[in-house]
């Protein structure tokens, strides 16, 4: 778990402070697959301001995702650019929105943030191309790379009578 010791800050009501750190990103599991972040770990830009009623906690990261495609299960990546901000108050009280649930004990839990961060920032699908074929539903082969039809399948005889009822009744 990568966290950040926000005591060892002395910054006052106005001031900011900015330093580089690096976060582990565990695979996430998506879709019932796996994506694993590259590079890992990733350099981040982390920005910590005070401010009179609380403090502003800002992160910024490039990472991509590999994995299989929803489509058809080749290999995709999907390059993510991320910028996320969160808020501390001074003094929340009972209001959850105005606390952060990324800081507990003055230490501010990168490892979490940066994983809701991606998590949200991912598309319905995660596809090799945008115009992704898929998979056959019928053989199972790569439309992408083979593309083709099958001919329409001949209903089993054995239903006829039934099919020549539907008929009547339209």
């Amino acid at each position: 778990m990568t966290s950040f010791d926000l005591r060892r800050l002395s910054v006052r009501s106005g001031e900011q402070h900015r330093e580089r750190v690096e976060l582990e990103l565990e695979p996430l599991f998506y879709g019932g697959q796996e994506y694993d972040a590259d590079p890992n770990p990733v350099s981040a830009e982390l920005a910590v301001t005070k401010a009179s009623s609380g403090t502003v906690f800002e992160l910024s990261f490039d990472v991509t995702l590999r994995g299989p495609c929803m489509r058809c299960l080749s290999d995709a990546e999907l390059p993510l650019s991320l910028h996320v901000r969160e808020y501390q108050a001074t003094s929340p009280g009972d209001d959850d929105e105005l606390r952060s649930e990324y800081v507990h004990d003055d230490l501010l839990d990168l490892s979490a943030w940066s994983r809701d961060a991606v998590a949200l920032a991912l598309p319905d699908k995660i596809l090799c191309r945008a115009d992704c074929a898929g998979i056959c539903a019928v053989c199972g082969k790569d439309l992408n790379a083979e593309p083709h039809e099958h001919a329409e399948e001949q209903p089993d005889p054995r239903w006829a009578a039934l099919q020549g009822l539907r008929d009547e009744q339209v």
